[in-house]
């Protein structure tokens, strides 16, 4: 795959991490990947990988609390949730103020986050990671809303697109009445590592 088709397959996306553009989209944003492939060479680093697909990589951010961004038992990352807050937004529920587009944008951009954490955590290249094992997406949504599924999507799509069958994994997914700092949607993540760091 070329680096202008895996940039494309993004585009959906408004590329300001704090304002989400509404357009049309296709059920899976990455359809035009070829079964069981990522866009990238296993060398490649998770940044790069993210900036061929037309985002970027942000800065691992640090715990909010009494707590570890990440924790290794032998090799098994556990990534904290990670969240992606738009400050223009004062009422962050699907099904009131917020719309299934929004939420997919923002589990992506959540997932970003959780990216840059697994990059922190280890040398930062895709071959670092085996495989995703287990994806947890937490939607704040009313009690009406059913698309949490689809939402989610929009975490595990990029997963797929940077580490190929290495990024499916097992996932829950589950609606919430709010999450901190108004967030759309959290992501929390257990990886199997290459080796222990």
């Amino acid at each position: 795959m070329t680096e202008d088709s895996a940039r494309s397959v993004i585009s959906q996306f408004d590329r300001s991490r704090s304002n989400f553009e509404l357009v049309e989209r296709p059920r899976n944003a990455y359809d035009g990947l070829p079964p069981g492939k990522g866009c990238f060479e296993m060398t490649q680093t998770i940044a790069a990988a993210v900036a061929a697909l037309g985002s970027h990589l942000p800065v691992a951010s640090r715990p909010a609390a009494n707590y570890t961004s990440t924790a290794t038992v032998g090799n098994l990352l556990f990534v904290s949730g990670q969240i992606n807050v738009d400050p223009s937004r004062r009422i962050a529920q699907l099904g009131a103020a917020a719309l299934p587009d929004e939420g997919r944008a923002a589990a992506h951009y959540a997932t970003l986050d959780l990216l840059a954490q697994i990059g922190a955590a280890t040398d930062g290249s895709v071959a670092a990671v085996k495989r995703v094992v287990r994806l947890g997406v937490f939607v704040a949504a009313t009690a009406e809303f059913t698309g949490h599924a689809a939402v989610a999507n929009g975490a595990s799509d990029l997963l797929v697109a940077v580490f190929g069958d290495a990024g499916r994994h097992a996932r829950t997914t589950i609606g919430v009445a709010s999450l901190p700092a108004g967030a759309l949607v959290e992501v929390d993540a257990i990886v199997e590592l290459a080796r222990t760091p």
